[in-house]
């Protein structure tokens, strides 16, 4: 089922796909950012000070390593502000059970939603089961919205459209492009082709690289509906 539906997938754009931003007019840019230090020296003081400028900004959500999402939790208790926190970070080559322990422990501490990364040498390896029994298992162990982070900048493209139709498949709500570790991260041509092989059903998360307001449009107008970032403050000062 999974390799028929990758195939499907990878006709579909051969045969549809042409890259086009849309026009649409980008307004409430702070509710599609994620404020986020995952920096492996991110200090308490400066995970404080990312809370305090979500919340001064109206942020999305906050996005930290999993040491901090209780502390993060308490600060935004009551507030609107979501707590996002990563598993598998940033290389995604812990087993599956390590995976779903580290999501149900993090929810349990507070997070809301949970980006994990995928399995980038299964993927490669074309081990479609045991990518996608990777990804269920994260997303069966939250019970919160997951992204699943496929690491764009080492994947061919019908790599990339097979992490999106697995993710898919296996009830992630969203596909993220980065960690921001590798060689690159988000381009807007990326965004768009994993919005064009998810579809409406599920979200695009940008992230790696996005430093200002005109990259952070280009990515919403190329399909994403959430934008990670260290920058948010200069991005909404533009």
């Amino acid at each position: 089922m999974i390799e028929r539906a990758i195939e499907e997938a990878v006709a579909r754009v051969e045969r549809e796909y042409t890259f086009e931003l849309s026009e649409m007019e980008v307004k409430d840019l702070a509710n599609y950012i994620e404020h986020t230090n995952l920096r492996p020296t991110a200090t308490f003081a400066e995970i404080e000070k990312l809370v305090e400028e979500a919340l001064e900004n109206g942020f999305f959500g906050v996005c930290v390593n999993p040491c901090y999402v209780s502390f993060v939790a308490e600060k935004l208790r009551g507030t609107d502000v979501k707590v996002v926190t990563v598993v598998g970070f940033p290389l995604g080559a812990t087993s599956s059970e390590s995976k779903a322990a580290e999501a149900s422990f993090a929810v349990k501490e507070g997070a809301q939603e949970v980006d994990m990364v995928i399995n980038i040498g299964f993927l490669k390896s074309q081990e479609w089961e045991k990518v996608y029994d990777d990804v269920k298992a994260v997303v069966d162990a939250s019970g919160v919205p997951v992204k699943v982070i496929i690491e764009t900048a080492y994947l061919t493209r019908d790599e990339k459209i097979a992490a999106c139709v697995i993710s898919k498949l296996a009830g992630a709500s969203f596909v993220k492009t980065s960690t921001g570790f590798a060689p690159f991260g988000a381009t807007a041509e990326d965004v768009h082709l994993m919005k064009f092989v998810v579809g409406e059903e599920i979200g695009v998360k940008a992230s790696g690289g996005i430093r200002t307001r005109e990259d952070a449009i280009r990515m919403i107008r190329a399909g994403a509906s959430r934008i990670g970032t260290s920058s948010g403050v200069a991005i909404l000062r533009g």
